[in-house]
């Protein structure tokens, strides 16, 4: 099956986004991945890094008027979620003979082949995810009960109706606030199985995992591949990871995230691997490139403890769980 993607980034996502294209070469067997460059350096240094997957769009290709317009009202990240439904429409335009494209955030990063899902998928023609807060975080559907991690459009009636209807009202508001229930991009997701024929929500557990949900879940490592309970890990978002200037990283576990050791140990170990891979690639072709990194965080005290007690207690409610399975 070829698979066809799409995504977008700037600099500062640039070793990110490089670090996604990589997991696909990896796991994927055919694909092509669509990557609108939003500002011109990340266009030079993927141009040189010369993906042979990989098809660039330079910014300046790719707006047209309607986005031209509200691009001097947006943030960064406000003009990206605005860009974001446009992209797909763009690919397809451009290529009609495509029967679908899926969008992903530049933050994933795949850990097995995405074949299953889009079998679960079979034909219908919009696939979204769920955020799938655990319990204690069930308040946080306010921001959106579905998220733009991964989101598939078929080239068909259905699929397109849903597509311009999102670019339409992204281009009306996209501001990173609750407001009338609105939300950048992702709020305008919550009724679309309602207001639109053909929408699947995808229900395998290996997608659609991230921070905010990871810790409904037992992660294990078997034969070298990474489960989400009994489901082979498909693919991970890695929300607020950061690249830090001391060149270490913050995973963003505080507030309310936290991450387990095997959460760490299987995931996020190997992603680090991974970006760190990216770097070397990027500088080989870019020796001055130094976008991409934070200032230095520094957590407090409290945040430490929450963080403890929040691991200890995770790692307890698995051995409880696990023994619960023995008995």
């Amino acid at each position: 099956m070829k698979y066809n993607f799409c995504t977008l980034f700037d600099r500062n996502y640039l070793y990110k986004g490089v670090t996604l294209y990589n997991s696909l070469v990896q796991h994927c067997p055919d694909f092509t991945l669509w990557i609108l460059c939003m500002d011109g350096p990340t266009y030079k240094v993927l141009e040189k890094l010369n993906l042979e997957k990989a098809f660039l769009i330079k910014i300046c290709d790719f707006e047209d008027e309607a986005l031209r317009v509200v691009k001097p009202t947006r943030s960064v990240a406000e003009y990206c979620w605005t860009c974001t439904p446009s992209l797909p429409l763009y690919v397809l335009k451009n290529n009609p003979s495509l029967e679908m494209i899926t969008y992903l955030d530049a933050d994933l990063f795949f850990y097995s082949d995405p074949f299953p899902i889009f079998s679960e998928m079979g034909n219908a023609s919009i696939l979204i995810v769920e955020h799938r807060f655990p319990e204690h975080l069930k308040e946080l559907n306010v921001n959106g009960i579905y998220n733009v991690s991964v989101v598939a459009f078929r080239n068909n009636a259905e699929g397109m109706e849903c597509l311009k209807w999102w670019r339409d009202r992204c281009n009306e508001w996209c501001y990173y606030r609750l407001e009338d229930g609105k939300l950048g991009d992702q709020k305008y997701l919550d009724d679309w199985p309602d207001r639109f024929h053909g929408v699947h929500v995808l229900q395998h557990k290996g997608a659609g995992v991230a921070l905010w949900n990871v810790m409904r879940y037992t992660t294990r490592e078997v034969g070298g591949k990474t489960f989400i309970d009994e489901k082979p890990l498909i693919v991970y978002h890695f929300h607020q990871f950061q690249m830090l200037k001391n060149n270490s990283y913050d995973y963003g576990a505080r507030g309310h995230y936290f991450l387990t050791e095997e959460n760490i140990r299987t995931i996020y170990t190997p992603y680090v691997a991974e970006i760190e891979r990216s770097v070397k690639l990027v500088r080989e072709v870019a020796p001055r490139f130094r976008y991409g990194y934070t200032e230095i965080k520094h957590s407090s005290l409290t945040d430490i403890l929450r963080r403890i007690f929040r691991t200890v207690l995770s790692q307890i409610k698995i051995r409880l769980k696990k023994k619960t399975k023995e008995i």
